[in-house]
């Protein structure tokens, strides 16, 4: 049985980027892509025309004309698509739960209100078990086309928390046979702001960034090992973890960063460097969730 990828859409021009990114993905993976559309009748208080005859072949519509483009675009796609009647979030957590990965669409960069249908795609990302792919459109509209560029991927702590972002990130430069940049970004510990002596003694050992390096090296080689194939390129860089993975992505084809979850009076948030990765980066992001 196929691995499955979920996508969700909901007619736009970037939930239409997000299903060809997939389409694209499964075909190079050997993978089955499942769409989904959530749609829920929901009766508003306000006076507002409403239909829900009109509203259902809407949805129906959607999963249609989506099936129908990624067909003409993939022959060889694996595909199913369904209507989901729930609401955005649940629907969407629900439909990934065993899935590789969920995609979604991108807009804006907005702190709530940036992503697919609104702030859905921010808690989505906040709460999924599985990783999930962001894709943003071009000038409004869905990019199709061929993928170029190196894969990155952004590693913090040891190697049991960085696995499964250094996992998803090789088996995506292994699938696309192009080289995979590992970038871990650095900050002296707060006490060196207060003790000259103490940072002078650590620059005559050679500094901090060796330690660093070797962290970096001691998370990479399992996957060097299982990924032989993939051509690493380490980067080791003194400064703001989600600036320095920024400068190092501008030229990539996915970004792959790991998930914190924090909670907060706006309800669960993710953690800086992948909001900013997500907020700033042109080519798609994969958040994967630390277990």
């Amino acid at each position: 049985m196929k691995r499955t990828l979920v996508v969700g859409v909901d007619g736009s021009a970037e939930s239409l980027a997000a299903a060809d990114w997939a389409a694209r993905e499964a075909v190079r993976r050997d993978m089955h892509v499942h769409v989904v559309h959530a749609w829920l009748w929901q009766p508003l208080a306000v006076p507002v025309v409403q239909n829900r005859g009109t509203e259902a072949r809407r949805a129906r519509e959607i999963l249609e004309e989506t099936e129908a483009g990624l067909t003409r675009r993939h022959p060889r796609l694996s595909l199913s698509a369904e209507v989901v009647p729930d609401v955005p979030v649940p629907a969407l957590l629900r439909a990934a739960k065993d899935a590789e990965m969920l995609v979604l669409g991108t807009r804006g960069h907005g702190a709530l209100a940036g992503f697919l249908l609104g702030s859905y795609g921010q808690q989505v990302i906040a709460s999924a078990e599985r990783p999930v792919v962001s894709v943003r459109a071009r000038d409004g509209q869905p990019v199709f086309g061929g993928d170029e560029g190196e894969v990155v991927v952004g590693q913090q702590g040891g190697v049991q928390e960085s696995a499964e972002v250094l996992g998803f990130a090789f088996e995506a430069a292994a699938a696309r046979k192009v080289p995979l940049r590992a970038v871990r970004a650095w900050s002296p510990p707060p006490v060196y702001g207060y003790s000259p002596g103490s940072m002078w003694i650590a620059e005559q050992f050679g500094g901090l960034e060796p330690f660093e390096e070797d962290a970096l090296d001691q998370a990479l080689e399992p996957w060097r090992l299982k990924f032989p194939e993939v051509e690493v390129v380490a980067h080791v860089e003194r400064g703001s973890a989600g600036q320095v993975l920024l400068s190092e992505a501008s030229d990539a084809q996915l970004v792959v960063v790991g998930r914190r979850v924090r909670e907060s009076g706006v309800g669960a948030r993710i953690g800086s460097v992948a909001h900013a990765v997500l907020h700033h980066s042109a080519c798609p992001v994969a958040v994967v969730p630390h277990h």
